[in-house]
């Protein structure tokens, strides 16, 4: 396809092999979690996996947000090794699976190797149609910027046009994520990014405000956007004027408008930019063809990079965003088989 390439986007993120299962809600309550929701694990988290192994036929699948995110991208454009993926996985055989998984799903992944720690896991509680998300970084944690300096690295990051981030990488190499920001700007290629989950502006407050005048594209759904807007004092819930706020903020490359996009399960999705709102609609699926809601927001993402690569419309982008998250929640975790069918902005 015209514009396709190997190497065009470039990820960022945390490797996590999820281990999923389908649990009644009082196993949330013993390990103190909530629906919906993503925390990383501290010590009393701890058995909830082997728990989940043991106790509850639980599945293993290739996971981590911004690799799921890639995998989805390629899945769509069907052109191999578009995309190129970076993180840290640990010497053993969960590494070696996700490598497998994520590769037959044609990323280039090209990870950091920890001899520290073991591959990093994701539990993935489902109860209903929600999922509550623990994740145990592990190796995750031992990215270094050093990792993107060898000259193959460094090949990639020049050869990339699109750049994709999450918040839930600010843990692990903030260093990493903004030098490949402020890059991204001083180039005029695209840095694209994801708030991730609530605790990202809760507790690394600083860095998104370093990080943000790079931001061209920003990810979030609706109760990342009102953690946002609670730490950063905006004094209102709405989220189309906390969107407003946020595609507001000083930008460093003012060749194009920062862009906010706010996802709010089947309500309608939000897109903002120069100081304009504009929705889409999403059809609702019937309980009963919804499997687990885990990997939607990054499937959406998927579907909006596969569209945006191929220099699509913003509202082809966001259709595609809306018919990936469709397809994955009507899966267990963040799977697909057979030909997208995606056809284009109705």
């Amino acid at each position: 396809m015209e514009g396709l390439r190997d190497g065009l986007l470039v990820g960022l993120g945390n490797p996590l092999l999820d281990i999923s299962a389908v649990v009644e809600s009082n196993l949330l309550e013993k390990y103190d979690m909530q629906p919906n929701n993503a925390i990383l694990a501290e010590e009393k988290h701890m058995p909830i996996y082997k728990e989940l192994i043991e106790k509850h036929q639980a599945e293993y699948i290739a996971g981590g947000s911004v690799q799921n995110s890639l995998r989805v991208a390629q899945w769509i454009l069907q052109r191999p090794r578009v995309a190129v993926f970076f993180g840290c996985v640990g010497q053993d055989d969960y590494a070696r699976i996700l490598e497998e998984r994520a590769t037959a799903n044609s990323v280039n992944v090209q990870y950091q190797r920890s001899s520290a720690n073991p591959t990093g896991t994701c539990a993935v509680l489902i109860t209903g149609t929600q999922r509550s998300l623990c994740a145990n970084l592990a190796a995750a944690n031992d990215f270094t910027s050093e990792h993107l300096k060898s000259d193959a690295n460094q090949a990639y990051l020049r050869e990339a046009q699109y750049f994709y981030v999450s918040g839930f990488f600010f843990t692990v190499s903030f260093e990493s994520a903004l030098a490949v920001a402020k890059d991204a700007a001083a180039t005029d290629r695209m840095f694209l990014m994801n708030l991730s989950a609530p605790f990202v502006p809760q507790f690394y407050k600083a860095n998104l405000e370093e990080i943000f005048p790079y931001v061209d594209v920003l990810f979030g759904n609706e109760t990342e956007a009102a953690a946002l807007a609670k730490e950063f004092n905006y004094g209102t819930e709405d989220l189309k004027e906390i969107g407003l706020r946020i595609s507001a903020l000083p930008k460093q490359n003012t060749k194009r408008s920062r862009t906010v996009i706010i996802t709010q399960g089947s309500s309608p999705v939000l897109l903002i930019t120069d100081g304009t709102v504009r929705e889409f609609p999403v059809q609702k699926l019937a309980p009963s063809e919804i499997v687990d809601t885990n990997g939607a927001g990054d499937a959406f993402a998927g579907g909006f990079l596969a569209q945006l690569l191929k220099r699509s419309s913003v509202d082809t982008c966001i259709e595609c965003g809306i018919w990936a998250a469709r397809e994955i929640i009507q899966r267990s975790g963040c799977t697909f088989e057979g030909e997208p069918s995606f056809t284009g902005a109705k």
